[in-house]
């Protein structure tokens, strides 16, 4: 038995796809502060600068990557760049995914199907496949992919991105299926932390009663933190504290799942 403590994260390297703002950029920040080298990924250049200063002036040792989490050959690009980097990977925090606005099942169309698959279940696997051949060499790794209870509780008009969430879960349990024996783990997060898509006062007024009434019935009556109350649980499970935890679900949510 280790006389370490079980949650050290000091020195660790985590990937985090979306890492440019809210719970991406979040995590980045709580991960970092916990002494892992962290490299995040972004489609905008600029926005990416702008989070790669963030975490320098917190003295996070990071590096930003441009890239599209759809693009399969760039997910192993990714890879082999953080290798390049930091010689190692031990962590995936698999948070980016696009969003299409609120639509009934009737007027789905196929772009909106292939955007939410291709930047959700199948950007992710991709990211898993580039990584999992160095996890399973160190055996040793942690894989954290971001899904909703949208899936779970079928809200209206989130048909595409929930059916995209659901089989993002599905790739996590079959990953710890496939994976365990190698020593890596696999889990699924829900999280509630939507703050950095409010609509700014005033803006609009039925969009922010809705956000409003997202919070009406949840047991602790408030949105979630990324760094103070999502950074934590995903830092769990990147941890060797989580190491007998894999292919679960974990709400992150503030008991919101629980809402009639």
């Amino acid at each position: 038995m280790t006389d370490a403590p079980l949650n050290i994260l000091d020195g660790r390297v985590v990937i985090i796809t979306g890492g440019t703002r809210g719970i991406g950029i979040g995590v980045a920040r709580h991960l970092g502060a916990l002494g892992s080298k962290v490299v995040i990924t972004g489609r905008k250049p600029e926005r990416l600068a702008e989070a790669i200063a963030l975490l320098e002036s917190e003295n996070v040792e990071c590096l930003g990557l441009v890239a599209d989490v759809a693009d399969r050959e760039r997910a192993f690009d990714v890879v082999d760049e953080t290798l390049a980097r930091f010689g190692r990977i031990d962590g995936l925090v698999l948070n980016a995914q696009s969003f299409r606005p609120v639509t009934p099942l009737l007027d789905v169309t196929e772009s909106d199907m292939n955007l939410l698959f291709d930047t959700g279940p199948k950007g992710a696997l991709w990211l898993m496949q580039a990584a999992q051949p160095h996890m399973a060499a160190n055996s040793w790794g942690r894989i954290v992919t971001m899904g909703t209870s949208m899936g779970l509780t079928g809200a209206a008009g989130y048909g595409p991105y929930a059916a995209s969430n659901e089989a993002i879960r599905s790739l996590t349990r079959t990953a710890a299926r496939e994976w365990g024996r190698d020593g890596i783990t696999v889990n699924c997060v829900l999280p509630a932390s939507a703050g950095h898509r409010a609509p700014a006062a005033g803006s609009d007024p039925a969009r922010e009663a809705a956000f409003a009434s997202m919070y009406d019935d949840n047991p602790m009556g408030r949105d979630g933190d990324a760094i103070e109350d999502i950074g934590p649980a995903v830092a769990f499970l990147l941890s060797d504290g989580s190491r007998y935890v894999t292919g679960q679900t974990i709400s992150v949510d503030g008991g919101g799942i629980m809402r009639p």
